[in-house]
Formats: structure tokens, sequence, C-alpha cells
């Protein structure tokens, strides 16, 4: 698509090291979750998005973890949210150098949290800033949504869709981490609780106890087979849905016979798929293996659920999104879907169009020793970002 004149002088306002220093800024602030430490990272946006003369607005999700609000005013017609988050998971071991350095080294700025997501919300906010300058006024209000606990149990997106007045929205980008690929379906999650209780006995004795993390392992080599028969229904763009023990934790010593023991599931949830459903499904499978016979009892409730979306091609979020992409000089590939979870569920369900479209990799960078991301794709990031803004006004039927 041809560049219209306003839009090449609002791209010639988005200047690279300034992208690379905002970026920089926000990874040298650490916001490791668990356990919850965003209000630091919170800060420091604030101020940089204050410095660029956005309005900013911020709301605890919980004590001390604020959601982050930054606006830049737009006309009466619906405008557009891109949402993000400020929490990074723990930094883990293996890291060849200061996992908060923020260092710029062969064209990638290293850190953790530099793709998943620090890097997309410096882009948003790099773009949001550049249509200011401009004095371009879109047709509607666009909002840049930093939440917390994204990477966690989701208070902030939670709260935020419960607590927070939004003006009404033509569609949500999450500038989530996909390869600067336009995702228009993402599967969503759920946190499985499994507690098996037995009885304690002296080892020397095992037949007087009961041993709970005989239980678990019948629960654990379920697991695999439930795995294994969601094989057969994938969705055409994020695959099936998935089954993964995350954590057991179980008995008290060595010579002790364990009488309880505790496990989280990972259950990955199709676009559409209900959570209570397979909380309920959890339930017949527990019921199914008949710990009664080892005089053992469980139960399994649900931790934490996200929900997954799929947006038809059709839509025009996804045409202007897309579009706005390859306009900016994106590496041109098809519609997409994702395998992460992300908070775009939760807008999803609001009845709001949602696309995932963002710098850096989450299966090659996120959550791994040594994150970075492409300076390269920041930029190009940041300029679709301000192409879907000043294209607004097509975010409509048709």
């Amino acid at each position: 698509m041809t560049l219209t004149e306003t839009e090449r002088q609002v791209l010639g306002l988005i200047d690279e090291s300034d992208l690379v220093a905002l970026t920089q800024a926000l990874v040298r602030v650490p916001g490791e979750n668990p356990p919850g430490e965003e209000a630091a990272t919170a800060a420091a946006l604030m101020d940089l998005a204050r410095d660029r003369g956005l309005q900013v607005e911020a709301e605890d999700a919980a004590p001390g973890r604020p959601n982050v609000i930054v606006t830049l005013p737009g006309g009466p017609d619906p405008g557009l949210l891109l949402l993000g988050h400020t929490d990074v998971v723990p930094v883990g071991t293996g890291w060849s150098g200061d996992p908060f350095s923020g260092e710029l080294r062969d064209g990638r700025i290293s850190g953790r949290g530099s793709t998943d997501m620090k890097g997309g919300l410096a882009a948003c906010l790099v773009a949001m800033d550049a249509v200011r300058r401009a004095g371009v006024q879109p047709v509607g209000p666009v909002l840049l949504a930093a939440l917390v606990d994204e990477e966690d149990t989701g208070l902030g997106i939670r709260h935020h869709v419960a607590h927070t007045p939004m003006p009404p929205f033509a569609g949500c980008i999450v500038a989530e981490p996909s390869d600067l690929q336009t995702v228009i379906a993402a599967r969503g999650d759920s946190y499985l609780d499994y507690r098996v209780h037995g009885r304690a006995a002296h080892s020397g004795s095992p037949a007087d106890g009961r041993n709970a993390i005989v239980g678990a392992a019948e629960i654990v080599a379920d697991m695999r087979d439930w795995h294994g028969s969601l094989a057969a229904d994938a969705h055409p763009l994020v695959g099936p849905a998935t089954v993964s023990v995350g954590t057991i934790e179980g008995g008290q010593g060595t010579s002790i016979v364990a009488a309880e023991c505790h496990l989280t599931v990972d259950r990955r949830l199709l676009p559409g798929e209900s959570a209570d459903d397979v909380l309920a499904e959890a339930r017949s499978r527990l019921a199914a293996l008949d710990l009664g016979r080892r005089d053992l009892s469980a139960e399994v409730s649900l931790a934490m659920a996200m929900p997954g979306f799929a947006t038809a091609e059709d839509e025009p979020l996804v045409r202007v999104a897309d579009a706005a992409l390859g306009d900016a000089g994106g590496p041109g590939l098809p519609l997409g879907g994702w395998t992460a979870a992300c908070d775009g569920g939760f807008i999803a369900e609001t009845g709001v169009p949602v696309v995932v479209l963002g710098p850096g990799s989450v299966s090659d960078q996120a959550h791994r020793a040594d994150e970075s991301v492409g300076v390269d794709e920041l930029v190009v990031a940041a300029r679709a970002y301000a192409l879907a803004i000043l294209r607004l006004g097509r975010l409509a039927p048709g």
C-alpha cells in the first residue's frame, strides 16, 4: 500500500536510538513474577510516558501492583487498545552476563524481558509518541494497557476488565512477541491443582501406611495419556491442547511413608474451550483412577484459567494490522496462530477483536537464559503500531 504524506511524516518521527534507549531503560528495571515485583517497571514506564507528553494513570490490581494506562487522546469514534504486561518471569540460571544489563550488541538488546515483553511496550510508546508529535488526532483514543501478573495468574487483566472504565475499542493489538507475524488465534491456559492424601508410617513397614506419592504417580501417568489423546483434536492454527505436569511435591523424609503429595498441571486450552469443562474432565479422570482402592483420597481444583481466542481472517482489525505490518517492513508471514497464552483472550471475551503482533520470539527467546530482541524488529513493530493508529478509521465492517 502506498503511504500517505501523514504516514510518512509519522514514521519519520520514529527514532531508532530513542527506541533502543527506552527498551534498555525498561529492561534495566527488574520486575520478576513470581513474586510480583512489577511496581518499579510500572513507575519507569509512567515516567517515560509522561516525558513524551502522554496521559498516564495507574490503578492497583493488588497492593503495590499497579496496572498502567497510557492514553493518546483521539476523536469520538471507537479507538485502539494496545495491550502488554510489565512483569517478567524469574531470571533463572544459565546467563552469560547480567540478566538486567540491557546491553546492545550486534543489533540486539539483551536482558530478561527484552523480548517478553518490554521491547513491545517500548515500541507501543514510541509509536504513540510519534503520532502525538506529528500533531495527528486519531479518530478514536489509543490506550496502552500495561498490566501486572500476566506471567502468573492474571491479576492485572482480571482487575482491568472488571473495574477499569474503558472507552469502546474497534480492536486490540497485543504487543507480545510474535516474530512479527499477525497472529489471529491463541491458546488459553488453565492450572490444575491436585492433592493426594494418604497415611504416614515408618518406611521400614510401608504396608502400615498409604503412600500418597504412589497415587500421584498414577495421576502423572494419566496426564501422559490425556496429553496423547488431545493430539487428535488439533486446531488448524494453534495445534492441539496440551497437558504438562509442572511441579510435584510430597513426603516429609526418606524414612517416612508420604502422607501427602501435591501436583500442579498446565492444561492448555483451545480457542473457545471452557476451563470449567476441563476441570470436569480432570475430575472424571481422577475418579476413574479409583485411588480409593489404595486407601488414598485425592481432589483436583482449578487454580487459574486464561481464555484463548480466535479472530476471523476477514475482521477489519486483521486486515488493518497485517497491512500496517507489511507497510512497516515486516517479514510478510501469513496469518498465524500462537501456542502460548496471553491476556488478549480476556479482551476477546468482551467482544473486542484481538490480534497478537509484536517484536521478538516467544519460542526462541522468551523465558530463556540470554533473552534478547533485535533492534530491527523493534523498529518494524513501532512503525506497524503507528500505521495501525493512523488507520483506525478503516476498522469498520465491510
